[in-house]
This record gives structure tokens, sequence and C-alpha cells, in this order.
């Protein structure tokens, strides 16, 4: 049944507190992601049982409610006019926390709500600049792939000039945007951080040398944006808080892109260059020399980092990749702890008696699972039940081992953009032999994933304890 999205969203509102206490709303493919003032006046049980709501996931100060492909993006909408409707509440869409044009009164708090300190709040902040991102990155990388094909083909030659146009043109500029999130989530001015994050990717940076050695425009890539911009942001709060009022207008902005801009030509581009070469070298080491290895660790650990939402950490590592590469080794790999949920799920599935509740939800969820989109399968079957979850983790394991084996051959498989996975991942894959034999890998991975999650749930223990599991979850029985 089709859960309208102004109900869940208005069933969602006052569980979290209500709107005074929520101080950000963004979302990701799968995920209501809110900041909340005061995270202990959410009512996480009552969250969890809103139809609709497939998970809860409540860290240090976040709230990311799981709602699934598609209705997140319309419950999105409606809670956002909610809270606009609301007494008292700014226009949707405005930040929590725009910097004044005098010197703020208290530290500004980040849009995403994130208090607190320590490496995973750091991780969640980092991910909320590059989460607003990725519908351009799917949408332009899907394109740069049929581009890439009508290329090879030789085909419609009047047409690529403009598709490689279209493709390209935001990638070109991805440092402006980053520049632009980055001082927008950590408190500074949006479009300052924008600013000193396109020096980046102007031309004139070739006629610069830092450290002996002429930079070149684009050198440091999205960690050289995402540094800039930081930099950036913290030039402009010591400015804010030093400059008088009435040259503020004046004297912070110009201050701010002279000193960050300065700090960036003639120090972060040279070390965020260095450090983005390092991050390719290690990857390409890590699957070349350990590939098996490697690919059965992180495709076994993929579906635990997801269900704490740490999973888009990995992002600027993707996006440094593919600005270096043109492809990131890593998605396809961990894109088969998707498959090994998949395997779990179809295994749930045979093993329950026909007519169960569970069935039902099974069916649902799997053609999104099919597409990469496993949240509902995670949330609604797997973790649930227990033992399912840790032996989709088990399928996941197996199909990145199997990709990761054929990269230790020197067969290295790629994805052109982050976002899909799963079968939606096919239009993306790039690698350096030819496509049919980078598909034929990544289907082998995919079939492994589900084999191998299928047969470890259903011969491991694991269904047993679903079937008996699900009986205790639904008073129907199963």
């Amino acid at each position: 049944m089709r859960i309208d999205s102004s109900t869940t969203a208005a069933a969602i509102l006052p569980l979290v507190g209500g709107p005074a206490n929520v101080t950000s709303v963004a979302h990701c493919m799968t995920r209501l992601r809110l900041g909340l003032a005061d995270p202990s006046r959410a009512d996480r049980a009552a969250l969890r049982a809103v139809p609709g709501v497939l998970g809860l996931v409540m860290d240090d100060g976040a709230c990311q409610v799981v709602l699934g492909p598609g209705a997140v993006t319309a419950v999105t909408g409606a809670f956002e006019r909610l809270l606009a409707e609301a007494p008292g509440a700014p226009p949707a869409g405005t930040p929590a926390t725009a910097p004044p044009p005098a010197p703020p009164v208290s530290p500004p708090v980040s849009p995403s709500g994130a208090g607190g300190s320590g490496p995973k709040v750091l991780l969640r902040r980092i991910a909320a600049v590059f989460l607003p991102l990725i519908p351009a990155l799917v949408g332009c990388g899907i394109l740069a792939g049929v581009n890439g094909l009508l290329l090879n083909a030789g085909l419609l030659p009047g047409l690529t000039p403009a598709l490689t146009a279209v493709a390209s043109g935001f990638m070109a500029l991805l440092p402006v945007f980053i520049g632009y999130n980055t001082a927008k989530e950590f408190g500074g001015t949006p479009v300052l951080g924008g600013a000193v994050a396109a020096i980046v990717v102007h031309p004139g940076v070739a006629k610069v040398t830092a450290f002996g050695v002429a930079l070149s425009p684009g050198q440091g890539g999205v960690l050289g944006a995402l540094a800039a911009a930081l930099l950036a942001t913290r030039v402009e709060k010591w400015c804010r808080a030093r400059v008088p009022r009435t040259l503020d207008v004046l004297l912070t902005p110009t201050l701010t892109v002279l000193v960050a801009g300065l700090g960036t030509l003639y120090g972060l581009m040279y070390a965020a260059g260095t450090v983005s070469a390092a991050v390719g070298a290690a990857a390409n080491w890590l699957l070349a020399t350990t590939g098996a290895f490697a690919g059965l660790v992180l495709g076994g650990l993929f579906l635990p980092l997801v269900t704490l939402g740490l999973h888009q950490a990995l992002i600027p590592v993707h996006a440094t990749l593919i600005e270096q590469q043109g492809y990131t080794v890593l998605l396809p790999v961990l894109a088969m702890a998707g498959a090994g949920q998949v395997g779990a799920a179809v295994a749930v599935y045979v093993r329950l008696r026909p007519g169960a509740p569970l069935r039902t939800t099974i069916r649902s969820a799997l053609p999104a699972g099919l597409l990469g989109v496993g949240e509902p399968l995670v949330y609604g079957v797997s973790l649930p039940l227990g033992r399912p979850f840790l032996t989709a983790c088990a399928g996941g394991a197996a199909g990145g081992a199997f990709v990761g084996f054929f990269a230790m051959l020197g067969d290295r498989v790629g994805a052109t953009a982050i976002g899909p996975s799963g079968w939606a991942l096919f239009p993306l894959l790039a690698g350096n032999r030819g496509l049919g034999e980078t598909a034929g890998i990544y289907a082998g991975g995919l079939l492994t994933g589900y084999a191998v999650g299928f047969a470890a749930t259903y011969a491991f223990g694991g269904v047993s304890a679903a079937v008996a599991a699900a009986a205790a979850l639904d008073p129907r029985g199963s």
C-alpha cells in the first residue's frame, strides 16, 4: 500500500520533538536526515512504528529516518512544508545559522545540527557536504557512460560533443559546489567557500609555483576544495570576531578570499594533490596486492557501515578516485554487500510459509535491493531477524573477494559515478579492460554474492531463527 507522504511527515514531526527541536532537514537516496537540538526528545520506538518508516539511526544529535528510495524525497518535501508553516519558523530551506553581517554573538551551529566532536561527527559532517551532490554525480556519470559507448561505437558523431559538454560541466566545477557546501556545513558563508574553492580549478593557477613546482588546474581536486573552504570558514569566523561592524561587510569577505586564497595556492593545493595521489596509489595497491582479502573485508563490513550511516563518509574517497583515474575501484567491491543482502532475503522468502506477512515485505523490497538500494531489506527483513544480517554480510564478503581476486590479476573494475549499485551500476562501469570483460567480472561478483548470501542463510541456522523471529514479530504467524 502506498504511504501518503504528508501523513508520514505529519506523524514524524511531533515524534522528533516538534518544529522547535529540528535544526536542519536533508535527505539522501533513502533517508530523511534531521538535525535535532535535543536528541533525547525523539521517541525512537514510536518513530520506528510509523507506517512507511523502515528503520531509524540516532547518532550524536543526528536522526536518520529510513524511508526508502522515492518515498524519502516526497516525505522530505512534506516535512519541510510543515516546518515552514510552523509558528515562528524560518522559510523552508533557510540555513539555521546563516552567518550574520555582524560578528556572531555565539559560535555558529552547523546546518546538519551536528553537535559534539570526534571522528564520527567529523565523518558525518563531511558526508553532509557531499550528499546533496549525489543526484548530479549520478546523472552526469550515466550520461558520460552513454557518451563513451556512442564514441566507441562511432554512433551519432554530431551529438557526442554536446553530450560531452553536458556530462562534464558539473564535474569541471565540482570543487566550487564542494566549497559552497563545506562553508554552509561548517558555519561559514557558502558563497565565500565556493569562491575560494573555485581557485583550485581556475586556469590561472598554472602560472603559480609552490614548493618549487608549478601548480596545475584541478590539483588537489575535491580534497583541495574541501580544505580550501574549511580554511575560508576559519578565516571568516576570525575576521567577524575582530573586524568592527562598520567595516565588516567590506573587510571580512575581502580578507577571507585573500588569506584563504593565498593559503590554498601556496600550501593546500600542493598538499591535497599529494594526498590525492596517495589515495589513488593506495587503492590500486590494495586491490592489486591483496585484492581477494581486501574485497572480503570491504564487502563484508559495508552493511554494518550502512546501518550506522557512516558509509557516506567514503564519498570523498570515491570522488577523489573518479577525478584522478576516471572511476572508483572501491564502489563495485562495496556494492557486493547489497548482493549478499538480496541472497539472504531470498533464502528467508523461500523458507517462510506461503502467506507469511514477511514474504510480502520481501517481495516489495527486492526490486529496490536488486537495483542497489538495500536498506528496505536491511531494516525490514535481515536486521530485525538477526542472523540473516550476518549471513548477508558473508555474501557481501564473497562477492567482494570475487571482484578483488580479478583485481589481483590486473582486471580493475570501477564506476564512473557514485550512488547506484546492484544492477543500476552496469551503465556506470569502467575499467582497464573492455566493457564486456568489466561487466562480466562485476556480474560474476553479484552472482557470487547472491549465491553465498542465499546458501549461508539457508544452511547455517539463519533461516530457522528467522522463521521463529518472524512469528514473534508478527502475531499472525509465519
